[in-house]
């Protein structure tokens, strides 16, 4: 009975097989071998991750159907089998989370399955061509992320691949600033649902992450709800927008101009600063079982979360006395404050 593995060579009919069984790979040498690489890329991953962190840049894969959800595009044309370059390749269709902007291992549970791959280079057998979405001039993979992974790491250039081309009239290159250009598209879907251009034009609604205008959408629901019940009419999409608009963001982005949050969080947003400190809002009222202000919980939110640099040393050092049961951190017993609380019933649904 045939247990191996059948390998088309990149560009071959189906008539050329060579068939691999697994027990071929175990060889003690290019184990070692294969363990040693994977820990190698495995480590280069965590140095990559740490930077940037540090410089606050964005090290990971791109998800495909995010870019195409939010790109223009018109239909899509096979290219057959091409050679790509492997620094054009920067997303993925499915496991973008598996690996960094490099293609290199983030996670240790793909181990097997990269080491066979790098085992199967070493031993010179011709794998299958891995397939690649092309979008401007820029890949993502649909089948062979362990290939594409383990071809970077081992120096290679250039990889073989079966291409399908999305017809977009947008230009991309490797240099194009993706998640820019999705929030100029996500941001535009939002104003054309909600109809906030207009209210919106001295402050504007920027995000500074993809995918969290979904977020801002379901805050409006939810405030649509609550004037719902509050009225016992729906007032509908646009007017539940507007008011959302003046009686939850503003109120909330006033305490945050006030206190200079902004001066604590470089490159970030008011619009990014609402949603985190609605959500932590709701956290620290669930902990503390009581009402939680909005002026609380931005004061809570920047001594627990700033960039600044003291921020971070107390924030160390307070981990450190726990570590060492010298204290223990906990919320406050009362959150009575001088700050004005936002209006009750309508617009304080985030507050448990």
């Amino acid at each position: 009975m045939d247990t191996g593995r059948r390998f088309y060579s990149p560009g071959s009919s189906k008539k050329e097989v060579r068939i691999i069984n697994p027990t071929d790979l175990n060889i003690p040498g290019l184990d070692q071998q294969a363990r040693k690489d994977f820990d190698r890329a495995h480590f280069k991953a965590f140095i990559n991750a740490t930077f940037s962190r540090l410089r606050r840049t964005n090290n990971d894969l791109l998800p495909f159907d995010e870019i195409r959800r939010n790109i223009p595009w018109r239909g899509q044309a096979d290219l057959g089998y091409v050679e790509v370059p492997l620094d054009h390749i920067i997303g993925s269709v499915g496991r973008y989370q598996d690996f960094d902007r490099a293609f290199l291992p983030k996670l240790t549970h793909i181990r097997s399955r990269w080491e066979n791959i790098d085992r199967a280079r070493m031993k010179d057998i011709p794998l299958p061509a891995v397939e690649l979405y092309k979008i401007g001039e820029v890949y993502f993979v649909k089948d062979g992320n362990h290939r594409v992974s383990v071809t970077r790491e081992r120096g290679q250039a250039y990889i073989d691949a079966f291409v399908i081309e999305i017809h977009t009239d947008v230009a991309i290159t490797p240099e194009t600033d993706l998640e820019q250009l999705i929030l100029v598209q996500e941001y535009q879907r939002f104003l054309d649902t909600t109809g906030l251009e207009r209210v919106s034009a001295n402050r504007e609604i920027r995000l500074t992450q993809a995918g969290q205008y979904e977020k801002l959408l379901e805050h409006i629901q939810v405030h649509r709800w609550y004037l719902g019940e509050h009225y016992r009419y729906d007032l509908g999409a646009e007017k539940a927008a507007r008011s959302w608009y003046k009686r939850v963001y503003l109120p909330l982005v006033e305490i945050i101009s006030n206190m200079k949050i902004l001066a604590h969080f470089p490159g970030r947003s008011e619009a990014d600063l609402y949603l985190w400190i609605i959500e932590h809002q709701y956290y620290l009222a669930e902990q503390s079982d009581g009402m939680v202000t909005l002026e609380q919980a931005a004061k809570h939110f920047v001594n627990r979360f700033s960039y600044k640099p003291l921020n971070k040393i107390r924030r160390w050092l307070a981990r450190l006395r726990q570590v060492l049961f010298l204290d223990q951190e906990r919320l406050p017993e009362s959150w009575e404050d001088d700050g004005e609380d936002v209006p009750a019933d309508v617009g304080n649904e985030h507050n448990g």
